[in-house]
This record gives structure tokens, C-alpha cells and sequence, in this order.
């Protein structure tokens, strides 16, 4: 019984405030996209409206606002001011609200008040206007466009063929032309001899072989090697959709794909 005194006296208050000088427009989606809905005055239930816990975002024009989460202003309600709320998530009372009435500025409430948003002036952009007829257009053609190809780089280890340096005796070769000395002067030799020769051909093949390294031979070392590719770009920066309007082309920009038709008023404006 006291709950339903204190909402009637609710009620009798917001009637008793209503005036022209508020205003508060309510819209299906957020970014103030979708239906929407304009009031000067209480409207205890939304139900019949259509905007019955179908509320994402909301423009106060004017005066300060009363939203509720059930009808008669009922349940959860918090006070919003004049300004964009572009989403009633942090309140949590997106897709929640089902009443909403002017609030008496010379009234104390206990409900909690909204400190007022960053932008104070109604934002319109490509939204609906306060009683704007709209209607859907063909959508001509849609582009999506994406930013330039980002670069992808990365680090690996590779061997690397540098010619060996020509001041300095290169072991290697100088190993495999001692071995092939060696050979020839054993099989030129004999006896003691045969010793003989094969050190002196191994000698002289070491000399040969490491002569002929440092004039053709490289020096194999391995060393980290940047290395880049040109990556695709990710998802469209934006879509450039196209369409027409009492006989003149018109293109907007938007974040999403759209469908087979574009909202629009009567000046060919888009309304998303």
C-alpha cells in the first residue's frame, strides 16, 4: 500500500512538472541510431509506445529527466540532465527503461542524478530528428576500404659467404693442398727418398693449396638477417556506401555493412 502511494505521488509530480520546456528523445540503438521517440511530458508507461525496455541511448533537449526500469516509475530510477547519452549501459539501464517523466527542479529526489555528459548540445549527426519522417532508399553499391598494407618483419639466423681475406693464409686450404701434396710425393719417391718427397709434397701442397684458397676461396659465417614483407590489411577502416535520391548520388561512410536499404529523411540525409 505505501509503495503504491508513494508512486501515485510520484506520478501527480512529474504531471504537475511537465511542461514545454522538456524534452527527452529516446532511441532504439545506441549512438543515438534506430526508432525514436520524443516526449514533453510523462509517460508512465512505454509500453504502448514501443520503446517499452527498447531503450539504448537518449538526448535530454531540455530540463532535467526522470527514467525508470518499470512502468508508473517503479523499480530502478536515475535523474539524467540536458545532454547526449549516447549509451545507458554504465547506468545499467540499457533496453530497461519502461517510464519517463520531467523531473520538478524544485524538487529533492532520492534518486540518484547522472552527473551531466561531456557534450551538453544535442550531437545529430546521422541520427533521427525529433519528428523527421524517414524513409528507406536501395543501396547502390557498397566499397569497403581498408588502409594501406602494413609491413611485417622478423629476425633469422643465416650463413653468409664473404671472400676470405687476402692477408692471411687460409688454414683450410692449406690443409686440403698439404693432403694432395703428400699423395703426389709418395707415389714419386722411394725408399728413403720416398719419405723425403712426401714431406716436400706436402709441404709445397700446403703452400699450393693455401695460394689458391686465398685467391677463390670465402669464409662461411652465420649472422642474424632482418628480413620484411609486405602483410594484407586487416578488417575495412570503414564501408562507402552508395545510394540515390531524387535522381542525385549520395555516399556515407559507416562503420558497418549496411543492408539492402538506407534510412534517409526528405533531404536525402542518411538517418542510421
Amino acid at each position: 500500500m505505501k509503495k503504491s502511494l508513494q508512486a501515485t505521488l510520484a506520478v501527480a509530480a512529474l504531471v504537475v512538472a511537465g511542461h514545454a520546456a522538456a524534452q527527452i528523445t529516446l532511441y532504439e540503438g545506441e549512438g543515438f541510431r534506430g526508432r525514436a521517440l520524443t516526449a514533453n511530458g510523462p509517460i508512465p508507461n512505454l509500453d504502448r509506445s514501443g520503446m517499452n525496455d527498447r531503450t539504448s541511448s537518449i538526448v535530454v533537449e531540455r530540463g532535467r529527466w526522470i527514467v525508470c526500469e518499470h512502468a508508473r516509475f517503479e523499480g530502478r530510477c536515475v535523474i539524467l540532465r540536458h545532454g547526449n547519452y549516447p549509451s545507458l549501459r554504465e547506468f545499467g539501464l540499457n533496453n530497461q527503461i519502461s517510464s519517463v517523466g520531467p523531473a520538478d527542479e524544485r524538487r529533492r529526489y532520492s534518486y540518484s542524478e547522472i552527473p551531466p555528459p561531456v557534450a551538453t548540445e544535442p550531437v545529430y549527426e546521422y541520427r533521427v530528428r525529433p519528428g523527421e519522417r524517414v524513409v528507406e532508399v536501395p543501396v547502390t553499391s557498397v566499397h569497403a576500404v581498408v588502409g594501406p598494407p602494413s609491413q611485417r618483419c622478423w629476425v633469422e639466423r643465416q650463413q653468409v659467404a664473404q671472400p676470405a681475406p687476402s692477408n692471411q693464409p687460409n688454414v683450410g686450404g692449406a690443409i686440403v693442398g698439404g693432403l694432395v701434396g703428400g699423395i703426389l710425393g709418395h707415389q714419386i719417391g722411394g725408399g728413403s727418398g720416398r719419405d723425403v718427397a712426401t714431406a716436400g709434397g706436402a709441404v709445397a701442397g700446403a703452400v699450393i693449396g693455401s695460394n689458391v684458397a686465398n685467391q677463390n676461396g670465402t669464409v662461411v659465417s652465420t649472422r642474424d638477417v632482418q628480413r620484411c614483407q609486405a602483410a594484407p590489411s586487416g578488417a575495412p577502416e570503414f564501408y562507402d556506401v552508395t545510394y540515390v535520391w531524387r535522381g542525385v548520388e549520395h555516399h556515407v561512410q559507416m562503420s558497418q555493412p549496411p543492408g539492402r536499404t538506407i534510412p534517409i529523411n526528405d533531404r536525402g540525409e542518411p538517418r542510421l
